[in-house]
């Protein structure tokens, strides 16, 4: 994420929706029996292009999501939607899991796994194709998307950068 942070953004509080993406129990066995804690992955955003996942620890289920909505609206990225869409076909990686996103039509849907699905919807993305290749832990899922997500150019960035119009991208 280093090279990507120029897409990094504050957090304006309002208005931003929080998703359960994980929950996960996790037993340490001492000599008084099992101490229960909870782990919790959550995405935030807006619905219009912001999006940020945390991970939040506590002995309990609330206080761990507190904590995750805390820690994913420290690292939020700025997404570029275009007409409901991504606007390129974009590979995204962390670690072992690895996941390919595809700009789709009108009326498509979001056609994605469990935790991939839930950062796209967060996101806004309305229409999209999204495969994840590799690893299913929800951990790495969901930083491969983000990751993913981050690498988008929008159109008026690229046009910019090679110096023409819009309708010449499009059209030439």
């Amino acid at each position: 994420m280093a090279k990507n942070n120029d897409k990094r953004i504050k957090p304006a509080d309002s208005e931003l929706k929080e998703k359960l993406v994980n929950l996960n129990r996790v037993a340490k066995v001492t000599k008084g029996g099992r101490t229960f804690s909870f782990a919790a992955i959550v995405v935030v955003g807006d619905g219009k292009g912001t999006v940020g996942h945390g991970l939040g620890k506590a002995r309990d289920v609330s206080e761990s999501i507190a904590k995750a909505v805390d820690d994913a609206k420290k690292n939020l990225i700025k997404v570029p939607i275009y007409k409901g869409t991504i606007p390129h076909e974009q590979k995204g990686k962390y670690g072992a899991g690895k996941v390919l996103i595809k700009p789709a039509s009108d009326g498509t849907g979001v056609i994605a796994g469990g935790a991939m699905r839930a950062v796209l919807e967060i996101a806004g993305v309305h229409n999209v194709l999204a495969k994840s290749q590799g690893s299913s832990n929800p951990h790495n899922v969901v930083k491969a998307t983000i990751d993913a997500l981050a690498k988008l150019r929008s159109p008026m960035t690229v046009a910019k950068t090679r110096n023409i119009s819009m309708e010449k991208l499009f059209n030439g």
